[in-house]
């Protein structure tokens, strides 16, 4: 008996975790193309291994006084230019979002807003071909759900990694 229900909660939790890879499979050909810009900042961490610290730009568009008013986590509203780089518009407190309005998730620490993931992990090696980035590029679904799929240059074109 302990042996089946073994098998069964085995086969339970690998359907879970194939149907959360299928749906991020999903959103990364599906989701709509969203540019975050980057700001500056220190690009690798020796004791990590090869990777890039993110801030984005929008982080530092929002007033300090205004952000601290906000939640520990929640969701702010963005709107896409025509070049679909994101630009904040205020905190979503539940309204329902006007035509051309994104969700974007992010962490509120004291008043610094911070936007999820803030780290591109690379394959080593290849870190010269991540220091011109200024967007991180993300996919989006109608559902506001997201992921950070690659870097792109400024022209918005996605970096690839190439052994330096």
């Amino acid at each position: 008996m302990k042996r089946i229900v073994l098998i069964v909660l085995s086969l339970c939790i690998f359907a879970v975790l194939n149907y959360a890879i299928y749906e991020k499979e999903q959103l990364k050909a599906n989701g709509e193309t969203v540019y975050l810009a980057l700001a500056p900042v220190d690009p690798r961490s020796l004791m990590q291994g090869d990777y890039m610290a993110l801030r984005y730009a929008i982080e530092g568009s929002i007033d300090r006084e205004l952000a601290a008013r906000q939640k520990k986590r929640g969701y702010m509203v963005i709107v896409l230019d025509q070049n679909h780089v994101a630009k904040f518009v205020r905190f979503h407190e539940g309204e329902a979002l006007q035509a051309g309005e994104k969700l974007l998730h992010y962490n509120n620490n004291f008043g610094a807003i911070s936007i999820v993931p803030n780290s591109f992990l690379f394959q080593e090696g290849h870190a010269k071909s991540y220091q011109g980035a200024k967007y991180g590029e993300f996919k989006f679904d109608a559902g506001g759900k997201h992921i950070l799929i690659g870097l792109a240059s400024e022209n918005r074109d996605r970096l690839v990694g190439k052994s330096e």
